[in-house]
């Protein structure tokens, strides 16, 4: 299979869990911590191994990945956060490793629109960008996967819509952003995609986060809890949030001086739980 092809769950043979974690931001202890605490637990297997020098690789369990978007920007390590992505699809088998785009990855494609002044994504010289939009086209970074119950992308919407048509278009916009890259008409390039798709980068109806806004914007308080069963990021929680059919593991950085440290969500076929490591490192399995 080409990762590129792979959409959904369906497509692996038998019930691979699904471990979700988001909005890693470039601090890279803390989706460590996250990322290792499934293999602390007595119920999963490790999704993740670490070597005699600390990094990180596949398991090799029964597992897929959803990195859902914005691994990068705010903090310290961002190379080494997409470094470690890049391995672990590396080393994982076809499409068990996905990352999502995010608003923060956006800024990557859309520079131009989205205007952060010294920002890691913004920042990213032309080669830089270069590279991280032949991964697109590769199918290293997409959009959207779907679960057994819940569709996962970066903040979500309220209308329902198809993994599969949301990945194609990524790959289209990253194609005409990759096919103007340093030319004049490279401006207009990125405003066009901008409006033409979105779904996926829309701001909203009265900007950023607002109601009305893509898959890469939406803030959760917009989500209602009877859009279709989701599993987002992008709105920072304590702890992982349900509203209804929607469900929010934007975990990773709220656990300064507080009773819930970084964790991730772990999808079977029957249940969703949160897997969170504590203030005092011991792991916390619950049914979210």
């Amino acid at each position: 299979m080409r990762q590129a092809r792979i959409h959904s769950v369906d497509a692996f043979d038998g019930t691979p869990r699904i471990v979700h974690i988001s909005d890693v931001h470039g601090y890279l202890d803390e989706a460590r911590s996250a990322l290792l605490a499934v293999g602390e637990t007595d119920r999963f297997d490790p999704v993740v191994i670490a070597d005699d020098e600390g990094r990180l690789h596949w398991a090799g369990n029964d597992h897929v990945l959803v990195v859902n978007g914005d691994l990068i920007d705010r903090g310290p390590e961002n190379e080494a956060c997409l470094d470690l992505v890049w391995r672990l699809v590396e080393e994982a088998p076809p499409g068990r490793v996905r990352y999502h785009i995010g608003n923060h990855e956006q800024a990557i494609l859309l520079p131009g629109q989205v205007r952060w002044p010294s920002a890691f994504s913004t920042d990213l010289d032309r080669d830089g960008r270069r590279a991280f939009l032949d991964r697109i086209g590769d199918g290293d970074v997409t959009a959207a996967f779907e679960g057994y119950a819940y569709t996962y992308s970066h903040a979500g919407s309220n209308e329902p819509f198809d993994a599969a048509t949301l990945n194609d278009e990524l790959r289209a916009a990253a194609s005409e952003l990759r096919s103007a890259l340093g030319t004049d008409d490279e401006p207009a390039v990125q405003e066009r995609v901008e409006a033409e798709h979105d779904r996926l980068f829309g701001l909203g109806e009265s900007g950023a986060r607002s109601p009305g806004a893509g898959c890469c914007w939406l803030d959760f308080t917009h989500l209602d809890p009877s859009a279709p069963p989701q599993v987002v990021g992008h709105s920072m929680q304590t702890e992982p949030v349900r509203d209804g059919n929607v469900v929010c593991g934007n975990i990773i950085r709220r656990n300064e001086s507080r009773s819930r440290g970084e964790g991730v969500l772990v999808e079977t076929p029957e249940t969703l739980y949160g897997v969170v490591r504590g203030l005092n490192g011991e792991v916390e399995t619950v049914e979210v």
